[in-house]
């Protein structure tokens, strides 16, 4: 399955697709920020707000689910630049949108296309990678997370606060069309995991991945990991100024910081792995997250930089983690289903992270005085979570070729 590329090739092909992962990132990222802005230039509710962050989650998962019946029917390189493209389209409609029910539409658009460009980006690295070089290619590509972080979000506040709130959609669609240029020379054809033998129907490739018990386990532990994360995040920033005394305008510094680290730990991490091995560094790395999961849910009060220190180690470790399980879930699928089974991973993940928020939603509450109540049990059931995930990798077979 693997097409041999020169190391100077690899690492165009790499950055390329990290420049794809940080344009869905950023796009994914920047609606809870502009949050107020939409409410005041729409005249719409926090409950309306809620529809538009959830239509993106809900669509990717959707599509993810319908691409799946057909995505290794395909040539990747050709599939996933058409996918980039429309997802570059829907982004900018998202920018001209004139009403809240057109914007509503685009978002939805845009987490369609947006949910298939994550899989197929790590359907691709699966395919090209060697197993034994997997991790740190990975770490390489999660870097994309961190630099959205940096300097994605702020650099799109800082233009919808001073211009609008379409300036942000706006320059993720022009940045599409900057990352489509080297996309064209750089990403390789891959096309060794078609089958010339036409499938019965269009659900024997989803029921290929399906019948096989390994992918069904991969697919619980790949929910587990994003269902302790998931559980937490949402709350984060309204527990922090609410309860540990964080003033709203110190927020922007925590991600900043925290997004920082993770652009240097997800390098060293990758590293780690392709040294020490996948399934030894991810058990340590989820082992060790338990203690921020705790600590970020249980803290009463803290100065600015403790809570710094509390939620720059939750980042490292939460997002340190993926790394070796990411890479272990592309490994742990048939070469010849890669790309229908991460489809079908990236609908369970949607699918996690909206169950983890509705579930969250349910167990805390806020008081009159604004304190966030319940916090405490949401960081048991992620620890929990966490834990089962943990037990299910040891259960995992590994199905590549490239297996050092």
């Amino acid at each position: 399955m693997s097409l041999p590329l020169s190391s100077r090739h690899e690492t165009f092909f790499l950055f390329t697709l990290a420049g794809i992962q940080f344009t869905h990132i950023l796009d994914f990222m920047i609606m809870m920020p502009l949050g107020p802005l939409l409410i005041e230039a729409f005249g719409i509710d926090t409950q309306a707000f809620g529809l538009l962050v959830a239509s993106y989650t809900l669509s990717a998962g959707t599509a993810s689910l319908l691409v799946a019946t057909f995505i290794d029917r395909f040539e990747r390189k050709k599939l996933l630049l058409v996918v980039f493209f429309l997802f570059g389209a829907s982004t900018l409609a998202c920018g001209l949108a004139a009403s809240y029910p057109a914007l509503l539409v685009a978002r939805g658009l845009s987490g369609t296309f947006g949910g298939v460009m994550g899989a197929m980006v790590q359907t691709m690295i699966g395919d090209v990678i060697p197993y034994s070089r997997r991790a740190r290619a990975s770490g390489l590509v999660a870097a994309a997370f961190s630099v959205s972080t940096v300097a994605g979000v702020p650099v799109s506040l800082w233009l919808a606060n001073h211009l609008q709130w379409r300036t942000p959609f706006l320059l993720t669609a022009a940045l599409t069309g900057i990352v489509m240029l080297p996309a064209l020379r750089t990403l390789p054809e891959l096309r060794q995991h078609i089958h010339h033998k036409k499938p019965a129907h269009a659900f024997s490739t989803m029921f290929m991945v399906l019948s096989d018990f390994n992918h069904i386990k991969t697919l619980i532990y790949s929910t587990l990991i994003i269902f302790s994360g998931f559980t937490v995040i949402p709350y984060i920033t309204l527990y922090a100024v609410h309860n540990v005394g964080i003033a709203q305008f110190d927020i922007p510094i925590v991600y900043l910081v925290g997004g920082t680290a993770t652009l240097f730990s997800s390098q060293l991490i990758g590293r780690w792995a392709d040294r020490r091995g996948k399934v030894e560094v991810y058990r340590r790395l989820a082992l060790a997250t338990t203690i921020p999961l705790l600590v970020v849910t249980h803290v009463s009060s803290a100065t600015l930089p403790i809570w710094i220190l509390c939620t720059t180690t939750f980042f490292v470790l939460v997002s340190g983690r993926m790394i070796p399980a990411i890479t272990i879930i592309t490994a742990a699928a048939q070469p010849g289903l890669r790309g229908t089974f991460m489809s079908l991973n990236a609908t369970a993940q949607s699918l996690a992270m909206g169950a983890a928020t509705l579930l969250t939603g349910f167990v805390v509450g806020q008081e009159s005085g604004g304190q966030i109540v319940g916090y405490a049990q949401v960081g048991y059931i992620a620890v929990l979570s966490n834990l089962m995930a943990i037990w299910f990798v040891g259960h995992i077979t590994i199905h590549d070729q490239h297996r050092s």
